[in-house]
């Protein structure tokens, strides 16, 4: 028989010993009456970046969409698979959310790659480089600007995606409708692995600032 590799079974024997005996109550009030998260977050499927974790959330709090540099596609209801867009469907449809927060963060691979566009594709389908052109006109023209370095781009860049994606968020007729009547709020922040610091747009001037402690 197959087994999933020890570190998974050995971190899955801590969590029923701790965090789930601490939290089973909840767990099972969870399973027995549903989720009703009140919070949204998109974020990056990086590794080092989970909301979960950055947020200190508990079971039922966070309702979390994760792909590649917290992306978000315009309102495209074309007959195609759409993962990111169902999941927002189901989160503002169906959960009544009443918070969508995107979260980029420091160092994206995503981000990058859109910025190194002399790179190839990883495979043929060249999914990530499809999937990336979503900023591209942005990446161009951060990737052209020469008096800044490379990590400032890539900063600038991580950043200038967050605004790319609540700007999309915004095509949706219901986001759009319910962030009017006052029933959903959209943030931005960005994440600095190297720091743990946590970076909040302003929604009026759509710069990134520190919350004061």
């Amino acid at each position: 028989m197959a087994h999933l590799p020890e570190h998974l079974l050995a971190g899955h024997r801590n969590f029923m010993s701790g965090h789930y005996a601490a939290e089973s109550g909840r767990y099972r009030a969870l399973a027995r009456d549903g989720q009703t998260p009140e919070t949204m977050v998109i974020a990056c499927c990086d590794s080092r970046s989970a909301p979960e974790v950055i947020f200190g959330a508990g079971p039922g709090e966070l309702f979390v969409l994760r792909n590649v540099a917290n992306l978000i596609p315009p309102y495209e209801p074309d007959g195609e698979f759409h993962s990111t867009s169902a999941a927002l469907e189901f989160a503002v449809q169906s959960l009544k959310v009443k918070n969508i927060v995107v979260m980029g963060h420091g160092r994206c691979g995503g981000i990058k790659a859109a910025l190194n566009s002399s790179a190839g594709p990883l495979s043929p389908g060249d999914f990530i480089g499809k999937w990336m052109s979503l900023i591209g006109p942005a990446a161009e023209t951060v990737a052209g600007t020469t008096l800044m370095t490379a990590t400032e781009r890539q900063t600038a860049l991580e950043r200038i995606s967050v605004r790319y994606s609540l700007a999309n968020l915004r095509t949706f007729p219901y986001v759009d409708t319910l962030e009017g009547q006052g029933q959903l709020t959209l943030y931005g922040a960005w994440f600095d692995i190297s720091t743990g610091e946590l970076w909040v747009m302003n929604r009026e001037t759509g710069d990134f600032e520190r919350p004061e402690a």
